[in-house]
């Protein structure tokens, strides 16, 4: 009787373990930046919040590289080749025009301030409309202000920068540059070294914190705007169907860890990273720094008015009403958040 009561013992105890087993959901989470980089990092992080509000329910398997290159991983995550990971709105042109609100020159010199802030007005007016159809939107938000940096001279004008060739990371940017005369082209931001290293490029369109985690060390020069000469909008999200599949209970820990908490996670990681190449990288590298002046900011200023009011008019045909009101609320917005 003993042993058989140890054997049924020993099966029911078995069962119960393979139950816990077939409970726990692994996301397959992929990044195309190095993991050292502050998104990969704030994406751990968000892992660990994630497993640990869970009580190990959900968990993370962080693949060793990205699935895809950057431009393509909204479908790899809508397609389920990666259940997780982020990508840059602006990397397929064309694609998403209502998230270009958050790449406006001057919005900010916090990462924090305008990710709530965009964070607060995507859910308000943007998802709605289902931009990001095809994903579940975990959060959205933004890096730093974005700077000139170049190797070959000081960028005091608009005619200083028609005379370089830039790499810039598209939205927005993409557009001023155009219509400011600038010889830029679209490439994605782990191509920067090379493209720098080898002279096929002057310079980039960057935040401060991209110099130190992309080893720009050819970088000698940076021409800073107030708020920003631009800014990138970022989605960070999950695949649907993997979603879909979660209990109740682990579908609120997911929600709970979304929204606002990503925004935070996301932007203060990188106020931190520009902070620190700004002291340490680019000054060991002798970076001359310079703000740009009136006249160049109102250069800036005149093209920008004109992009705009094409957003507006694009933003409109997508469904948005009166979206120069939802621009003046999110420039507001970024203003209160603490």
């Amino acid at each position: 009787m003993t042993f058989r009561f140890a054997a049924t013992a020993a099966f029911a105890s078995t069962l119960l373990m393979g139950a816990a087993v077939q409970a726990q959901t692994v996301f397959t989470v992929s990044s195309w930046l190095p993991p050292t980089h502050t998104l990969s990092q704030a994406q751990k992080s968000w892992c660990d919040a994630v497993e640990k509000d869970s009580a190990g329910r959900l968990k993370c398997n962080i693949l060793p590289k990205g699935v895809v290159a950057a431009p393509g991983t909204f479908d790899a995550v809508r397609d389920g080749l990666a259940d997780i990971s982020y990508t840059v709105d602006g990397y397929t042109p064309g694609r998403f025009i209502n998230t270009q609100v958050a790449e406006f020159p001057f919005l900010g010199d916090s990462a924090v301030q305008t990710s709530v802030a965009y964070q607060r007005i995507y859910s308000k007016y943007f998802a709605p409309l289902g931009e990001h159809r095809g994903v579940k939107v975990l959060g959205v938000f933004t890096h730093g202000p974005g700077i000139i940096f170049n190797s070959k001279k000081p960028v005091t004008s608009a005619a200083d920068a028609s005379s370089l060739k830039f790499r810039i990371g598209g939205g927005n940017i993409n557009e001023l540059s155009k219509a400011m005369g600038w010889n830029t082209t679209l490439k994605a931001a782990t191509e920067s070294f090379e493209l720098l290293s080898t002279g096929v490029m002057d310079g980039t369109f960057f935040p401060d914190e991209s110099v130190a985690s992309f080893k720009l060390n050819m970088i000698k020069h940076a021409t800073t705007f107030p708020g920003g000469l631009y800014n990138t909008s970022f989605v960070f999200m999950m695949n649907p169907d993997k979603y879909k599949a979660l209990s109740a209970q682990d579908k609120a820990v997911v929600d709970k860890l979304s929204g606002e908490y990503v925004a935070r996670l996301f932007g203060a990681g990188w106020d931190k990273v520009d902070a620190a190449s700004r002291d340490g990288a680019q000054k060991a590298q002798g970076v001359a720094r310079i703000q740009a002046d009136k006249a160049f900011i109102k250069a800036v200023a005149d093209k920008q008015d004109y992009l705009e009011t094409k957003w507006a008019a694009s933003t409109m045909v997508k469904g948005l009403k009166d979206p120069k009101k939802v621009l003046a609320e999110f420039r507001a917005e970024i203003k209160n958040v603490k």
